[in-house]
Parts: C-alpha cells; structure tokens; sequence
C-alpha cells in the first residue's frame, strides 16, 4: 500500500517557524560566502604579469592586423607574435593558474565553516515522524609544525618560476619572430636577384643571337646562353617557391592562418656596428644574471627545498580549533547544542609514507639542482656561440658588399666585351653565375647579422623592444 501525505497536513504545518529561521539563515550566509569567494580577497591577480605585448615608449602596440594593402614592419609582426601566439598565450595562462595556486595555500591559513540542514521523514510500522537536524560547524586548524608555510613557500616560488618561464618564453617568440621576418625578406630579395640574372641571361641570350645572326657568333654560344636563361629562370620559380613558405611560417608565428596575405616593408640597409664587442666572460655573468630561463630554474629548486619541509611536516601532529551549534528535531521532540574544543591528530604510523616523502623531496631537490647547473652551463655556451656568429656575421657584411660591387663590375665588363666582340660567351655567362652567387651571399649576410644580434640579446637575456630601431621606415602604426 503506498503510503500518501494527509492533505490537512501543509509543508508549513509541518515544518517549525524555528526551523525555517535556521534554514533561511544558513542560506543566506552561504549566500555571502559564496558571493565573497567569487572575487579576489589575497589579490592573487596582481602576481600575474599583463598579458604579452610589445611596448613602445611605455605603450602597448594594438596588437591588430593591418589592413590588407599595408605592409608590415617589423615592430606591427612582433607586436602580433608576442600577442597573438597561441605559446605566448598558453604560457601566460599557465601564470594565472599558478597566482591561483598561491591563494589556495594561503586559504589554508583561514579557517572554515560550514552549515548542514538535513531532513526526513521516518515510518515504522503505521506510525511515521518527521527527522531534522541543522548544524554549524567552524574548523580551524591551528598548529602543523610549519607544513602550511612551506606549501605556501613552493606555491610563491613556483609562482616566481612561472613568471620567469613567460619571460623566457616572450624573448623565445620575439627571436622566432624576428627570424620569420628576416628570413622572408631574404626569400623576397633572392625572388628580386633570381629575376635580375633571368633578365641578365635573357640578355645575354639576345646578344648571342645577334652574334649569330651577323656570323660572328656560334650555334654553341647561342646553346649556352638559352641553356644559361632556362637555369635562371628554375632558379627565379623555385624562389618564388621559397618565398611563399617562409612568408606561410611567417604569419604562423603571428599567430594568423599561412594562407594570410602579408605584404612586408622594404628591409633597411643592415649597418654593422661593433657596439656588442666586449669581454665575453662580463657578457655570461651578466647573461646569468638576467636569463629568465635560470631564473625561472633557481625558483623551482628553492620550492623544491620547500618541499622537503613540507613532507617533513606533514607526517608531525596537528593543533585544529572545532566550534559551533547543532540544533536537532526527533518527531516533536527538539534539542539545541553548542560545542568547542580542540583536536589533536597524532599520526603515530603511516606505512612509512612520511619516510619517502621526504626521501622523494630530497631525491627532487637534487633533480632540480642538476637542472639548475645544467642551465647554467647553456647560458654560457648560448653567449659563447651567440657572440661569435654575430661577430662572424658582422665580417662577413662587410666583405660581401665589396665582392657583390666587383662582380657586377666584372659582369658588365665581360658582357660589354662580348657585345663588341671580343669577348666569348663563357666569360659572360661565368660573371652572371658569380654575380648571382655574390647577391645571395650578400643577402644571406644582412640576414644573418640581423638574426644574430638579436641572438646574442637573447642569449643575455635583454631581448626586447630596445632592438627594434624605430629608424629607417621602423615605424609603430595603428590598423
């Protein structure tokens, strides 16, 4: 038979005004609770560095694609890889969630309360009552012999590890921008000096056809000329192959689809300068200094060490303070109840979980110690190869303009002398190969002593906006 609620009974009659002032109050407090746990009450926000942006004279860039027919400089394509990369953006949230991680440990600290309003109704045999109860129950842990303090210490120094991490990360997507850009201006100058020896070995062409015609010239010339134009056209169509790609990786790193249209500024003329020169054992001291990627190795050994504490700690007794009321209603019969007292909680054995706790947090300290030596010898050997290449690089800029300015003087010799007839075929055709071959070298140059120098800023540690020159077309615009 199933069992129905006499309708003179109402939800009202049944349930005491007292009772209903209980539940109601238990509510509405959990209400503010709640409303006061969704803001921010240790100020974990301020932890979190701003989001990536290139920052120009103390302002950030839009961080926008530019219209369609503006081309790009250099500062609007950092400005887009530092903020719309999906690292950069994962790597800033993972700061957030540590900053996060950090008022977890100091919630530790506060004490917590907590309301239960229960109900029910009971019956036995052809009788029935109505159970409840409502409790308020305030627990505060008090004593831990320092387990508190050293989670808290490993949350602050991972927290300071991810800062340092994003850091890194930024000048890690600042140099992969800066070599996107380079190296799609050098695929669009070899496009421009692939096209250049197509025209001068159509003209070449042309001049050994004339030869023929007048019967000055050979079938054999004329043969390696268009043998000579066909090769420099190959040439021209797989640059303009290359070209396509880099310019694909190019807005890969700026976080846009490869198929985006970017048109690029003209590159400025690269201007060596010797200020980087120096002593090399300053520049790995000071790239110690202020290498994120260390920083960020330090912080996670000193929250290692913090570990060691905490597992220590967490196998010692605890001191918690445990208060409140307790109000209970047994079928009409009711009771009201208040309580305080202390508990503590004596592990006395685990299994030996608190032995290797510790083991396994000294066993870290040493990983992590290791990772730190081993960063350490990286920033030397980042330097060491970052000063030389640039220094190599540096050189090689300078020799390269005058092999480039004697090969076109020696191209335009070797073809005037073949037009007026003195000259033969292969000398002409062996000056375009060196002039080709001395504008690819002069363009791999330039691209090399950008490349580098921003290389060696990255590898101290220093690689930021002051870089960029806002000289020579380098200048900030708005979408």
């Amino acid at each position: 038979m199933a069992y129905t609620t006499p309708p003179a009974l109402s939800l009202r009659t049944r349930t005491p005004p007292r009772r209903l002032a209980i539940a109601t109050l238990l509510a509405a407090l959990a209400g503010e609770l709640q409303a006061f746990e969704l803001g921010d009450p240790f100020a974990t926000g301020a932890l979190t560095p701003p989001p990536p942006a290139l920052i120009i004279d103390g302002a950030a860039l839009p961080c926008q694609p530019l219209a369609a027919d503006v081309p790009y400089g250099l500062l609007e394509v950092v400005d887009l890889a530092l903020c719309r990369n999906p690292t950069t953006r994962e790597v800033w949230s993972a700061t957030r969630l540590q900053a996060a991680q950090v008022g977890l440990a100091q919630a530790d600290f506060l004490p917590a309360l907590d309301g239960r309003v229960a109900g029910s109704r009971v019956r036995v045999d052809s009788r029935s009552a109505n159970q409840s109860n409502a409790a308020l129950t305030l627990s505060w842990l008090l004593f831990d012999f320092g387990a508190r303090s050293a989670n808290l210490e490993v949350a602050r120094q991972l927290m300071s590890a991810a800062v340092s991490t994003l850091d890194a990360t930024v000048q890690n997507v600042f140099l992969e921008a800066l070599r996107a850009y380079y190296n799609a201006q050098a695929a669009r100058a070899a496009v421009t000096a692939a096209r250049e020896s197509e025209r001068a070995s159509r003209e070449s062409l042309s001049a050994a056809e004339v030869r023929y015609q007048v019967g000055t010239g050979t079938p054999a010339d004329r043969l390696q000329a268009q043998t000579a134009w066909s090769q420099a056209t190959l040439t021209r169509i797989r640059a303009e192959g290359v070209q396509r790609n880099t310019l694909g990786r190019l807005a890969n790193v700026m976080g846009l689809d490869a198929n985006q249209p970017l048109p690029l500024d003209d590159i400025p003329a690269a201007s060596p300068e010797a200020s980087f020169e120096g002593d090399v054992a300053a520049l790995i001291a000071e790239a110690r200094e202020r290498r994120p990627d260390l920083q960020a190795a330090e912080a996670e050994l000193r929250a290692a060490q913090s570990g060691v504490d905490y597992a220590r700690a967490a196998g010692l007794p605890t001191l918690s303070l445990s208060a409140g009321p307790k109000w209970e209603d047994l079928g009409g019969a009711s009771a009201n109840s208040n309580s305080i007292g202390l508990v503590v909680n004596l592990p006395f054995f685990s299994g030996f979980s608190t032995t290797y706790s510790v083991r396994a947090a000294e066993a870290r300290t040493e990983v992590q110690a290791a990772r730190r030596d081993n960063v350490r010898q990286q920033v030397a050997l980042d330097v060491w190869e970052a000063y030389q290449n640039l220094t190599t690089a540096t050189q090689t800029i300078r020799t390269t303009a005058d092999l480039l300015a004697s090969a076109e003087q020696s191209e335009r010799v070797a073809l005037g002398r073949y037009k007026a007839g003195v000259g033969n075929i292969l000398d002409v055709l062996n000056a375009q190969s060196a002039l080709a071959n001395a504008r690819l070298q002069r363009i791999q140059a330039v691209l090399e002593w950008y490349v580098s120098r921003a290389a060696l800023a990255r590898a101290i540690g220093t690689l930021d906006s002051r870089l960029l020159s806002l000289s020579a077309g380098q200048k900030a615009r708005k979408p």
